[in-house]
């Protein structure tokens, strides 16, 4: 797989993952249930942590000498895997933030 398909493939799949946070986004409204946001951060967790053994496993593969798997792979995936990670470190920074704000509200 060429580096240009690799770039196409992930920028589909950011368009796929905004769609399912827009409909996420509007579910969530509508239910207004602290459960729906449990599992959807607990989704997105899952979804990082795939993302990062399939990172893993690439890299494994390529380092073992397997012909499937070209460097370009491996780089596109443990960037994508990072970058995951990043997006839910910044998230989960963000929620942390939201908590200690409402509480010293309280106070």
């Amino acid at each position: 797989m060429s580096s240009v398909e690799s770039l196409d493939s992930l920028l589909s799949q950011l368009r796929a993952l905004n769609e399912q946070a827009q409909g996420l986004k509007n579910n969530t409204a509508n239910n207004g249930g602290v459960g729906d946001f449990a599992n959807t951060l607990k989704q997105m967790v899952d979804g990082v942590n795939t993302q990062q053994e399939s990172a893993n496993n690439l890299q494994n593969q390529f380092a073992s000498g397997d012909p499937g798997v070209s460097l370009s792979q491996v780089m596109v995936a443990s960037q994508k895997a990072d970058l995951s990670f990043q997006t839910m470190l910044q998230v989960r920074n963000k929620l942390v933030s939201a908590y200690q704000d409402i509480m010293n509200i309280s106070a």
